[in-house]
């Protein structure tokens, strides 16, 4: 044990500087650094849900950056919406998207989210999220990198 304890001393504290900061959208300063997400499973198959919990994860860690998952739309400013749109949750999103308090952003996360990417014309697809609400953010990817996810939350807090 002795000898772990010298080794750790010996090299010293070892982690990466964050890379810097994306440019933010013009209405972000509202935020003042930190983020509360509520995330809407709009139709998606479960990609994009495991990059952002990854994003989200120890090893990303999109929480460094001021953005935080909350579980009510009432304690959130961004909704990050996955999925298509389905005609079972055209409604549910509109009534989580009043739900938050203004000022309020959008993120659509995934190709599904932006252009209903492989299920485009699918019989119970009602369209892409910008189709239902208004859409701030675009992360593109089938499913999106978690770094992606991250740089979409570094652009809103500016951090």
């Amino acid at each position: 044990m002795r000898k772990l304890w010298r080794l750790i001393r010996r090299t010293g504290r070892i982690a990466q500087d964050a890379p810097p900061a994306p440019p933010r959208p013009a209405t972000a300063p509202a935020l003042h650094g930190s983020a509360q997400i509520r995330h809407v499973d709009a139709g998606s198959c479960g990609g994009c849900e495991i990059e952002i919990g990854a994003a989200f994860g120890p090893v990303y860690d999109a929480e460094r950056y001021g953005a935080r998952l909350v579980a009510s739309p009432r304690h959130a400013d961004v909704l990050m919406v996955t999925g298509v749109v389905t005609r079972n949750m055209r409604r549910p999103l509109q009534r989580t998207y009043e739900a938050v308090p203004g000022p309020k952003w959008v993120i659509a996360v995934g190709d599904c989210a932006r252009n209903c990417g492989e299920l485009a014309g699918g019989h119970g697809v009602v369209g892409a999220v910008s189709d239902v609400v208004p859409v701030d953010l675009d992360v593109p990817g089938c499913p999106p990198r978690p770094e992606a996810v991250v740089e979409a939350v570094r652009k809103l807090t500016g951090r």
